[in-house]
């Protein structure tokens, strides 16, 4: 089957979008046909070298990571079963989960989906079953898929493991979007933050993630969620999506919260820039409280162990720094749900995409997000 996909040959590389070639689906595995794909942050920092694994583990798996076709939030129909797939058929309707659930290893069976054993797969670029590729281009050439699914492939072959079947009257476009960034941000208030009735919440970062943790933390019944960006549009935004107060820097914050709070400052605070750096990390712990708690869920370079803040202040004031992937969500479970919520008005999907793109202007997709124009671009396909 050909179709087309956007590839990443390497770090500081522009996409480039290729015809290429699809095999059919091997045993537990499905071809989906995507309606398209979120254009997330995580999938730039592919770009940028911050999730680039360290050649020596890529070589004792035996593979090279790129190139890799990227993409990690989509939704689609499925129009091919391999053997042994028992959970899909044919027409079926799904959104990709871009950390696979098995349903059997010990985070899976105590309800931690998000921390599946099969989630040590996710930048080998390869299917779960036997670590080898479906997507190659016309040349031969193997291409992985980012997080065992490839979302900027319009067709591509997934791991069943990977699909969450939803209901058919569900539009796919506002679907995908639960794949990755609303789920992680919303997740990262109401589970990681376990954002209560009447706390004062701090949102640092307020693009696709951080947005939803704004509409998180409202819907959870925070008193005050204050949204931190530096983009005064992504400031006006975050206000439709809940935000009682907004700020263009923690400074600027430190000394709202201190005077809405009469001295007691935030009860908890969540960390979704685009890029996580370790001198966030002393501003946000001085924000909070005793006894507060701060969320890191940006993702960091993979090599950057530097973090500064005060090992004091967090013993004597009790407080608490917690990461958190998926925003500590079950897909299985929470996909559903918050899907549930949208159809009956509860959740906001439709006012997150600012522009949409054709698959062919994915690098003007991206500068966008840089430019700090986009809450969530999309690249919509045609089939």
């Amino acid at each position: 089957m050909k179709t087309r996909a956007a590839i990443l040959d390497g770090p500081n590389m522009d996409w480039k979008v290729e015809t290429i070639d699809l095999d059919p689906p091997k045993a537990g595995e499905v071809v989906l046909e995507l309606v398209g794909s979120g254009l997330c942050h995580s999938d730039e920092h592919l770009l940028t070298g911050d999730m680039v694994m360290d050649p020596a583990t890529a070589a004792e798996l035996g593979l090279e990571q790129f190139p890799i076709i990227g993409g990690h939030e989509g939704a689609g129909k499925v129009v091919d079963v391999g053997p042994g797939v028992t959970t899909l058929e044919v027409g079926d309707h799904v959104v990709l989960g871009f950390i696979p659930s098995c349903g059997r290893c010990p985070s899976c069976a105590t309800g931690k989906q998000n921390l599946c054993d099969l989630g040590a797969l996710l930048l080998t670029g390869r299917q779960i079953t036997d670590m080898t590729c479906r997507h190659h281009r016309e040349d031969g050439t193997d291409l992985g898929i980012m997080c065992c699914i490839g979302t900027f492939s319009e067709t591509t072959v997934v791991n069943e493991a990977s699909c969450i079947k939803i209901d058919k009257d569900i539009p796919l476009d506002k679907a995908a979007l639960v794949g990755c960034g609303v789920t992680t941000g919303w997740g990262s208030a109401t589970y990681a933050a376990d954002v209560q009735s009447g706390e004062t919440v701090v949102i640092v970062g307020c693009g696709g993630v951080g947005m939803n943790a704004v509409q998180g933390a409202a819907m959870a019944g925070a008193a005050n969620v204050i949204a931190v960006d530096p983009v005064e549009f992504k400031r006006e935004q975050a206000q439709v999506f809940g935000a009682t107060h907004t700020a263009a820097s923690l400074e600027e914050a430190t000394a709202m919260v201190m005077d809405m709070t009469w001295g007691q400052m935030a009860d908890k605070a969540i960390i979704t820039v685009g890029e996580g750096r370790g001198h966030l990390i002393a501003p946000a712990m001085a924000i909070i409280g005793k006894g507060g708690r701060v969320v890191h869920t940006s993702v960091a370079d993979i090599n950057d162990t530097e973090v500064t803040m005060s090992l004091f202040d967090l013993t004597l004031m009790q407080k608490e720094l917690v990461g958190s992937i998926f925003g500590s969500a079950n897909p299985r479970y929470d996909i559903p749900r918050l899907l549930r919520m949208y159809q009956l008005g509860q959740l906001k999907l439709d006012e997150l995409v600012t522009n949409t793109y054709d698959l062919a202007d994915i690098n003007v997709g991206y500068q966008a997000m840089r430019d700090g124009e986009n809450i969530r671009g999309m690249v919509m396909y045609e089939h």
